[in-house]
């Protein structure tokens, strides 16, 4: 999981001062030993979307609850578990999302393996990683979702690089243990101020069941300063399993975002756009969707973060209208 300190989005306090494991966590964890700390969240929402044609449906409830154990054996080696429970609509409620152990070799370089979430993409898996209570929804068409690999990190003076090999991409599930065809995940960052960063990823794999190649290009450049935050994102795939397997070989997608956010002390409002495509081989447009989101929120607590959200949108030519709100607590 990407964790926020505090509630602010990990965009914001995690990628401009990266650790060497590339993760930011909360600052308010506790202890239960010297070694051992547990952090973790509660996301409870209610809300209402209206798609054109079909109707109004509501819904509320507990979305997710999470809680995360690290262990520290000394200064240099660690481990992680993440225990979830989630509706994910297959009847697997509680899962362990990530396990992996990480070793720092310096200050400056560091290796993870087990089963961890991808750098790729702005937008972070979890909500304690969002600035509003929606994500854009085409996160399996360009980000690298759960894996089960090796990742190495190195920071140095105003960038930092990483490569990580795994089993497979594409998998929101992380549980693929074949290594017939390893696939990798290679990232650069730079941060050429204090306020400024960007990262570009590419990924490639092998299409299950096919000779074909699978591609994702995830590019993202943010500004954080003081209490603005504006970030743009662009992606293209080809043959991602989230759609090849619908739409056919040679499939492709590309999307973007544009957002930004501002903070007047426990008051912030989010502004986003984004916009997404998928095109056949033969070029014609099989899916495509677009929303405009405005995302008022309040810090009750430093725990305790509510957010309400507006989201007009368009799904294949068909209008979806969402209204949303969001109680989520850290710990």
């Amino acid at each position: 999981m990407k964790l926020a300190q505090t509630l602010k989005p990990a965009a914001a306090v995690g990628f401009i001062a990266l650790s060497l494991t590339g993760t930011a966590h909360a600052d308010d964890k506790f202890k239960l030993t010297d070694s051992l700390s547990v952090t973790g969240f509660i996301d409870m929402s209610w809300s209402s979307v209206d798609v054109e044609g079909v109707g109004t449906e509501q819904s509320s409830g507990l979305d997710q609850f999470e809680i995360d154990f690290l262990y520290s054996f000394d200064s240099k080696f660690s481990a992680q578990v993440d225990l979830e429970y989630q509706d994910n609509g297959t009847g697997e409620e509680v899962d362990i999302e990530q396990a992996f152990i990480s070793y720092a070799v310096s200050e400056n370089f560091s290796v993870k393996a087990g089963r961890f979430l991808s750098y790729t993409g702005w937008e972070t898996e979890e909500p304690t990683g969002l600035y509003q209570y929606s994500g854009t929804g085409y996160a399996a068409y360009f980000y690298g979702g759960y894996q089960q690999g090796v990742s190495g990190f190195y920071k140095g003076n105003g960038y930092q690089v990483a490569l990580s090999l795994v089993n497979d991409l594409g998998d929101l599930e992380g549980e693929n243990r074949d290594t017939d065809h390893p696939a990798f995940e290679a990232m650069l960052a730079v941060t050429p101020t204090e306020a400024t960063i960007a990262k570009a990823f590419y990924s490639s794999d092998k299409l299950d069941g096919t000779d074909e190649t699978i591609t994702l290009v995830n590019l993202w450049a943010a500004y954080i300063e003081g209490s603005l935050t504006l970030a743009v994102e662009y992606n293209t795939s080809e043959n991602a399993p989230a759609y090849a397997y619908r739409y056919g070989i040679d499939s492709e997608a590309s999307g973007y975002l544009i957002m930004g956010n501002y903070a007047m002390n426990d008051f912030a409002i989010t502004l986003r756009y984004h916009d997404y495509a998928i095109d056949d081989a033969s070029g014609a447009e099989v899916e495509d969707g677009s929303a405009i989101t405005i995302a008022p929120s309040y810090t009750f607590t430093k725990n305790l973060w509510v957010v309400f959200e507006y989201r007009m949108g368009e799904q294949n030519g068909v209008d979806v209208d969402l209204m949303a709100l969001e109680a989520l607590v850290t710990f």
